[in-house]
């Protein structure tokens, strides 16, 4: 089993920053891919970027290649990703996610354990 707790969410201009955290607890197994995904009330939940944990292979969504950027503190068992650049439409609840192998990281079907959200707003 494992525990994921997001942090670091909240309101923001445009073009300003934000990093959220993941912390971890439980199987260090089941944490050997991470992810995080948003999701605006009415939409489906969207692939925003993944961590592969034993070598930090990176995997972005297009919309936010270039902005944003996910990375891991193995010591401290967290999984960070770090918004620049924000827009408007980046607005939404950012979830993490995490397993032992993902086929698709980019298809929300194939994660097995989330976290409860963090919501992130970003005016104009």
């Amino acid at each position: 089993v494992v525990h994921l707790v997001e942090s670091g969410g909240g309101s923001v201009q445009a073009g300003g920053s934000l990093r959220l955290s993941c912390a971890t607890s439980g199987s260090g197994y089941s944490t050997k891919y991470m992810g995080w995904f948003r999701q605006v009330p009415g939409k489906e939940r969207e692939a925003v970027a993944s961590i592969y944990t034993a070598d930090s292979t990176t995997y972005y969504a297009d919309s936010v290649k270039g902005r944003f950027a996910i990375s891991q503190d193995a010591v401290k068992r967290t999984v960070y990703l770090l918004m620049n650049s924000l827009k408007p439409e980046d607005t939404a609840m950012y979830y993490c996610a995490a397993d032992s192998a993902v086929q698709r990281w980019y298809m929300r079907q194939y994660w097995k354990y989330w976290g409860q959200g963090t919501q992130v707003i970003v005016s104009s």
